[in-house]
């Protein structure tokens, strides 16, 4: 079974087909535009994104989009944190954040996948802290400043012990029981 990868990241393919390869899913890297809509669910995005790759006559993809939804922030950057990235970057979240006490945040990437014509959303979540500095020189885009212990950044752990505990590592746990059940009802 196959699975396109609609990313512009090559390092999220390898990502996906690590994750994947017990599973025989070979994962092929393809670069499809399509619109993001502006909105405040990630859902609604990834949703969206695939009704417009599927009108387009693509199927069995993968899409995803993630973002940090800081609490005194009331959810910015949220679904524009790219966008956020890359006009204010950590030092202009580090400057919004200056002066307050709850540093609550939450990292989340929704996965949506069609495969065979089914529907697969899911969404991970990883809750922790805005740091009041910049830390650590791994990772990228708000690694840096978002802290999942309280006593690391991301940037800060290692890329296999991220997996373990990050958003899209939680995504991809649960992808990985939907697609389980799929690929045993497919043999049935």
């Amino acid at each position: 079974m196959k699975l396109k990868v609609l990313t512009s990241n090559p390092g999220k393919v390898r990502e996906y087909q690590k994750a994947f390869d017990d599973m025989g899913i070979e994962m092929e890297h393809h670069h499809i535009p399509y619109d993001e809509i502006q909105t405040s669910e990630l859902e609604e995005v990834v949703e969206k994104g695939m009704a417009e790759l599927r009108a387009k006559g693509l199927r069995d993809f993968i899409i995803d989009d993630s973002g940090l939804f800081i609490d005194a922030l009331k959810g910015f950057p949220g679904v524009y944190s790219a966008y956020g990235q890359k006009t204010i970057g950590n030092q202009g979240i580090l400057t919004l954040m200056k002066d307050i006490k709850d540093r609550g945040a939450e990292f989340r990437c929704c996965i949506g996948c069609d495969i065979d014509g089914e529907t697969i959303v899911v969404t991970g979540r990883c809750r922790g802290t805005i740091l009041h500095e910049e830390r650590g020189d791994g990772g990228f885009g708000y690694d840096p400043i978002f802290s999942p212990d309280g006593k690391r950044s991301f940037s800060e752990i290692s890329v296999e012990e991220k997996n373990t505990m990050s958003h899209r590592g939680n995504a991809v746990k649960l992808l990985r029981e939907q697609l389980s059940k799929h690929v045993s009802e497919q043999k049935h």
